[in-house]
């Protein structure tokens, strides 16, 4: 069997079960889709999971936060809930950090045990960038929380589609409001935006294995076609 550098198993045609119509991967894989707002992330990932479906990969995606009946509600709250009531930077960490760990327990995990490939919008390096190095909240305490919710399963391949700010802006204008109405991060200031940029890029730098930056500022099709490549390299 194949290792990657972190000891989960890697892709080969020759370990893909397709007795049943579809390939699966032992021990499954864990991609995830990192980025600041308006990069495109749903999109790709979108795009992904259709080219790995055709190619007869078992394939589950979800998002966080989100992705459990928990977790949307979460989801809800964090990102839409305005008013007074609206979350500190402490509870929308630890918000965060809740939906998280529900969805790899009820969802991610499973699916993995299950030899499918996970694509997921946002994982922990969204906190990480947000509440990190966006809200400056402690970074070594996210760390730990990290450790705590997350602990091994981290992602095998993240990719990071890399934006400038204030084309990310212009495209979340574009796109409109959400289903819930205006998205209290979209709204953030600037300087908040360009501090969670740097941090993406920061986490790429610390853990080149795993983060593949992706520059984002082009078409969807020229951006998939890379992405694309980049899982090509990590999965053959």
């Amino acid at each position: 069997m194949v290792m990657s550098q972190r000891g989960v198993p890697k892709i080969t045609d020759c370990e893909a079960d397709v007795g049943s119509g579809a390939r699966f991967v032992p021990g499954g894989f864990f991609i995830s889709f990192e980025g600041q707002e308006g990069a495109g992330k749903t999109t790709q990932l979108q795009l992904l999971a259709q080219a790995l479906e055709h190619r007869g990969w078992s394939v589950l995606t979800t998002r966080e936060p989100g992705g459990t009946s928990l977790g949307e509600e979460l989801r809800r709250l964090v990102k839409h809930l305005h008013g007074d009531d609206t979350p500190c930077p402490e509870s929308e960490l630890l918000i965060m950090a809740a939906s998280r760990v529900q969805l790899l327990r009820r969802v991610v995990e499973p699916a993995l045990a299950a030899g499918k490939i996970v694509l997921c919008d946002r994982f922990l390096d969204s906190t990480t960038a947000y509440q990190g190095y966006g809200r400056r909240l402690n970074l070594e305490f996210i760390d730990r929380l990290h450790a705590f919710t997350v602990g091994r399963r981290m992602p095998d391949l993240t990719i990071l589609l890399d934006l400038q700010v204030a084309v990310g802006a212009e495209r979340s204008r574009r796109r409109g409001l959400g289903e819930h109405g205006e998205d209290r991060f979209e709204n953030e200031q600037r300087q908040f935006h360009e501090r969670v940029r740097e941090g993406f890029l920061q986490l790429a730098r610390q853990v080149p294995e795993r983060i593949r930056t992706v520059d984002a500022g082009r078409s969807p099709q020229q951006v998939h076609e890379e992405v694309l490549r980049r899982v090509d390299e990590v999965l053959a």
